[in-house]
């Protein structure tokens, strides 16, 4: 019975890792790792280079053999060996260095690999038309992938990485050196993606993106899973309230007012006119009373709301510093 309750437990779970290890000869990459993604998510991987991201990503895509410790992939154990050749088959892995064939048009690409996940006539034929409109490039179908813009390069391989319909896509720095416009295209896709009912683990260093996408994250410092939790839960447990204000009067008079006040914990001077970034340790109801304080006493305020520390903030603020 105890058995059977725990695979029902580990079967709501897209990844479910228990004593991850991957050591290169002294050195260990990945170290005792438990993480669980629930089904559905879009789960972001941050930590900084070396932390072991891409070695943990390589292991979910059995690309890479633990050195001891267990992955389950919906429930079912992933081997490298050939005993599950479907769970494999439900798996898509973007790495960060994936090649692409300059002298192959879009649709030859894409069809080549169709062929390899063993895809039939007619269903190769729709599939192949589904992810490029999903992708934007079916105006570049018979195109040379040569022509193409780092953007479009990086959505050809996304939708190489989805054209057998995996449940589980792996994404290992999927939007490194793209421009802002680049990314924009590439988050909306991937929200596509989930909203289908595809479950995401995704490592980036642009962490802004990462904040407008995922529903988790986990944080990785020297091979260990330090933090793991939902996004809101972060925000709650690290995420400061700050308080952007700016005044017409004197800034000695604000700063005097803000001393007054138990709930300011200190101020930066922002590149601005009068302009200060404010912590504030208080709820939005608190908030509100320190800008009727400044009003009544005549402070001159032109500017005064308040937003949270975002995803960045966070991390640079945790350090190395472990708070699971």
């Amino acid at each position: 019975m105890v058995n059977l309750i725990e695979d029902q437990k580990m079967d709501r779970f897209a990844i479910a890792t228990y004593g991850l290890t991957k050591q290169f000869e002294r050195q260990i990459a990945v170290n005792d790792l438990e993480l669980q993604v629930d089904r559905g998510e879009v789960y972001g991987l941050i930590g900084p280079n070396g932390a072991g991201k891409t070695t943990l990503i390589r292991m979910l895509a059995a690309a890479e053999e633990p050195t001891t410790g267990e992955i389950y992939i919906n429930g079912e154990r992933l081997l490298r060996d050939d005993s599950n050749p479907r769970l494999k088959q439900s798996l898509g892995y973007l790495p960060d260095d994936f090649p692409l064939y300059d002298d192959l048009t879009v649709w030859d690409y894409l069809d080549y690999f169709a062929r390899l996940y063993y895809l039939k006539q007619p269903k190769r034929r729709r599939r192949l038309n589904e992810v490029l409109e999903l992708v934007d490039l079916t105006s570049k179908r018979d195109s040379l992938i040569a022509t193409l813009s780092r953007g479009m390069k990086q959505r050809l391989s996304l939708a190489r990485t989805i054209i057998h319909e995996p449940v589980l896509l792996l994404l290992d720095e999927p939007v490194s050196g793209l421009d802002p416009r680049a990314r924009m295209h590439f988050r909306e896709i991937i929200k596509v993606l989930q909203e289908a009912g595809m479950t995401i683990l995704i490592s980036s260093h642009v962490l802004s993106d990462l904040a407008e996408l995922c529903t988790s994250v986990g944080i990785m410092e020297l091979g260990f899973l330090v933090e793991s939790c939902t996004l809101k839960d972060l925000y709650k447990r690290l995420s400061r309230q700050q308080i952007i204000i700016s005044t017409l009067g004197k800034m000695d008079d604000l700063e005097s007012e803000l001393k007054n006040n138990s709930l300011v914990e200190g101020w930066e001077n922002l590149n601005k006119d009068n302009t200060l970034k404010v912590n504030f340790s208080g709820n939005p109801e608190d908030s509100s009373l320190l800008l009727k304080q400044l009003i009544l006493q005549e402070i001159p305020i032109t500017e005064f709301h308040c937003k949270n520390e975002d995803l960045e903030t966070i991390f640079l603020k945790m350090g190395h510093q472990q708070v699971c």
